[in-house]
C-alpha cells in the first residue's frame, strides 16, 4: 500500500465522525419531522416511508433512476464544494448546468452526425459552457469586489432565459412541433445505457470528479494555497498567494463541474436539450455539499440520500394520496436540519 493511499485513509478515517454527525443530524432529524407531518395529513408515516423505500431503492428500476439523479447531484455539489474551501459560496450551479448543456447542444449542431469521436468534443463543450458562465461571476468577484454569492444567484435566471431564447431560435429543432427543444443527439453522441435503462456510462464521471479533486485539494500544494485563501485571505496575501486569481480558478473549475452535470444530462439521459434540463438540480447538489461539510467525497453519499428522496416522491402520491411534491417538504427539512447543525457549529 503507497504512502498516498495510506495518507488519504487515515484523512477519510479522521473526517468520518464530524461528518456522521452532520449527516445524522441532516438526514434523522428531518424523516422524523416529516413522519410528523405524515401523521397530521391523516398518513400513517410507517406504510408511506416503506413505500418510498420501494419505489427508490426496492427494485432494480428505483436503484437506477437514484443514480441517475444521484450522478449530477454530485457534480453540482462539488461545484459548490471547490469555491467554499476557497471561502466562497456558489449558489449558481443552476445556470452553469444549462449553460453547459447548451454547450453540447451547440457543438452538436455544429457536428451533426458523426461517429463516437465526437463525444469528447461534446464534454469539452459542455464544461466549457459551464466554466464560462461562472467566470463571469468570478471576474465580476475579482474586478469589482462584488459577491459571487448574489452574481451566481441572479445569473441561474439569466441562463435559463439565454437557452430559452437560444432554444426558440437558431438551435430549435424544426420537427419538434413547436416546442422549444434542440434537435436530439444521434446515438453516436450519446452515452450507451446499461441495459435497456437510462443508467449510462457517463455518470462514473461523477466519482472520478469527486476522486480528483480530493486529491487536488488535499494531496497538492495548490490544494493547501486553495484552504489557505478560503481561512484567511489576508494571510494568504501575506504568504504569496495570488487571491484573486485563486478565486478566479476555483469558479471556472467549480462551473467546468456544473457543466458536466449538464453534459449528463442532455448526453445521458435526455438526448437534447429542453428548457427545464437540469432544474433544481443545481439547488439540490449545493444541498449535498453543505450536508458533508463541502468534503468531496462524501457529497457522493449526499447526493444519493437526496436523489432517493426526490425518486420517491411519485410513492407519496400514489399510496398516501399526497401531491408528489409534498417531497419537497422533505427536502426543505433536511435544509433545516443542515443550517441548525451549521449554527450549533458555530456557537460551540
Amino acid at each position: 500500500m503507497s504512502v498516498f493511499t495510506v495518507g488519504l485513509t487515515l484523512r477519510v478515517k479522521r473526517d468520518f465522525k464530524p461528518i456522521a454527525q452532520r449527516f445524522g443530524v441532516a438526514a434523522v432529524l428531518p424523516v422524523a419531522l416529516f413522519a410528523l407531518f405524515l401523521m397530521l395529513a391523516g398518513v400513517a408515516p410507517i406504510d408511506t416511508f416503506a413505500a418510498m423505500l420501494q419505489s427508490s431503492v426496492g427494485s432494480s428500476y428505483g436503484i437506477g433512476e437514484v443514480l441517475v439523479r444521484a450522478a449530477p447531484f454530485a457534480l453540482t455539489a462539488l461545484a459548490a464544494v471547490i469555491p467554499a474551501r476557497a471561502g466562497l459560496l456558489n449558489v449558481g450551479a443552476e445556470g452553469q448546468l444549462v449553460c453547459g448543456g447548451l454547450g453540447v447542444a451547440a457543438m452538436a449542431f455544429a457536428l451533426g452526425d458523426v461517429s463516437p469521436a465526437g463525444i469528447p468534443l461534446l464534454i469539452v463543450a459542455g464544461m466549457a459552457g459551464g466554466a464560462a458562465w461562472a467566470g463571469i461571476a468570478g471576474v465580476l468577484r475579482t474586478k469589482l469586489q462584488l459577491s459571487e454569492t448574489i452574481s451566481t444567484l441572479l445569473l441561474n435566471y439569466i441562463g435559463y432565459l439565454l437557452v430559452a431564447h437560444v432554444l426558440q431560435g437558431p438551435l430549435k429543432d424544426p420537427a419538434s412541433f413547436n416546442w422549444p427543444y434542440s434537435a436530439p443527439l444521434s446515438d453516436a453522441l450519446r452515452f450507451a445505457t446499461l441495459l435497456g435503462s437510462r443508467v449510462n456510462v457517463g455518470m462514473l464521471l461523477a466519482p472520478l470528479a469527486a476522486g480528483v479533486l480530493a486529491v487536488l485539494l488535499f494531496r497538492t500544494y495548490w490544494g493547501l494555497n486553495l484552504r489557505v485563501t478560503g481561512g484567511n485571505p489576508q494571510a494568504a496575501r501575506r504568504a504569496g498567494i495570488n487571491v484573486p486569481r485563486t478565486y478566479l480558478t476555483v469558479m471556472l473549475i467549480a462551473g467546468a463541474l456544473a457543466g458536466l452535470a449538464g453534459v449528463l444530462q442532455v448526453m445521458g439521459v435526455e438526448g437534447r436539450l429542453r428548457p427545464t434540463s437540469g432544474v433544481g438540480f443545481g439547488y439540490a447538489g449545493f444541498l449535498a455539499a453543505w450536508m458533508v461539510g463541502h468534503h468531496p467525497i462524501w457529497v457522493l453519499l449526499s447526493a444519493l440520500l437526496l436523489a432517493a428522496i426526490a425518486v420517491s416522491g411519485d410513492a407519496l402520491q400514489i399510496t398516501a394520496g399526497l401531491p408528489a411534491s409534498s417531497i419537497n417538504i422533505l427536502t426543505a427539512l433536511v435544509l433545516l436540519g443542515v443550517l441548525a447543525r451549521g449554527r450549533a457549529q458555530s456557537r460551540g
